[in-house]
């Protein structure tokens, strides 16, 4: 099934949603009639989202169960929960052991904690609401989960450690979780993003984003977050898409280094 059919006024809620993909995702759904939560840790930016736009901001640390399950309460009060999209993350770099001295090991933990504990951490309380309201569509679907990963996950390079682990179990976490919410009517799917202009790449200078867009093979270029929000909109449009990691990177495979 195809289309946007019943999604109009349902509500659709963004992890990480004040900036970069997230963001992104936030305009793209909200143009299409959702009613969008902004769910992020940047009281500042979720602010300003949240009067530029209009949506509703709910500050939120995703590692965090408790701060998680107070905001799925403010989440149920509002529309049928459609959407779960989670764009919260964090990267950094570090190698297993540097001049000696072994990985970090609470750098470690916390970018597993943020990244795949907080993923798995909303999507399983947002699902919990999600399979409480009334099917939308002839398929007696409820709605969709879309976690993001990274080609990191298949990828990884040196130093990435940490983050490449956090993201391969949002891999890994993917067909599982549809299969545990489809008696609930709940698809899961993951996008896996190549190497996007995101803010941390936008701080870098022009020369530096110009190489790293050209080792991408086709379009040589880095990729935009607009491009992540519409794979967001087509999984959400594709009801016969579940389980299912896609890769958006322009057939780039990362070197080592």
């Amino acid at each position: 099934m195809l289309g946007w059919d019943g999604l109009e006024g349902a509500q659709a809620a963004i992890t990480g949603g004040a900036s970069g993909l997230g963001a992104a995702t936030v305009e793209y759904l909200q143009a299409r009639g959702m009613d969008v939560t902004v769910l992020d840790r940047d009281t500042d930016k979720g602010q300003a989202i949240s009067s530029r736009l209009g949506v509703r901001f709910i500050e939120v640390d995703v590692a965090s169960a408790e701060s998680v399950a107070q905001a799925a309460e403010q989440v149920a009060s509002g529309a049928p929960l459609r959407v779960v999209v989670n764009c919260a993350g964090v990267g950094g770099a570090a190698k297993t052991v540097s001049r000696g001295r072994p990985h970090d090991f609470e750098k470690f933990a916390r970018t597993i904690n943020i990244n795949l504990i907080g993923s798995f951490n909303v999507a399983s309380q947002l699902a919990a609401i999600m399979s409480q309201t009334e099917p939308y569509n002839p398929d007696g679907g409820r709605g969709v989960i879309v976690n993001t990963a990274s080609v990191a996950a298949y990828d990884g390079q040196v130093g990435q450690l940490a983050y490449a682990a956090s993201k391969g179990g949002i891999v890994s976490m993917t067909l599982p979780m549809a299969r545990d919410l489809a008696d609930k009517g709940i698809r899961v799917n993951t996008i896996a993003p190549g190497l996007f202009l995101t803010p941390l790449l936008d701080e870098l200078p022009t020369e530096v984003q110009d190489s790293l867009g050209k080792q991408v093979p086709f379009p040589s270029r880095l990729g935009s977050a607009l491009e992540y929000a519409d794979l967001v909109g087509s999984i959400v449009q594709n009801t016969m898409l579940n389980g299912e990691v896609i890769r958006l990177d322009g057939a780039i495979r990362m070197a080592p280094r």
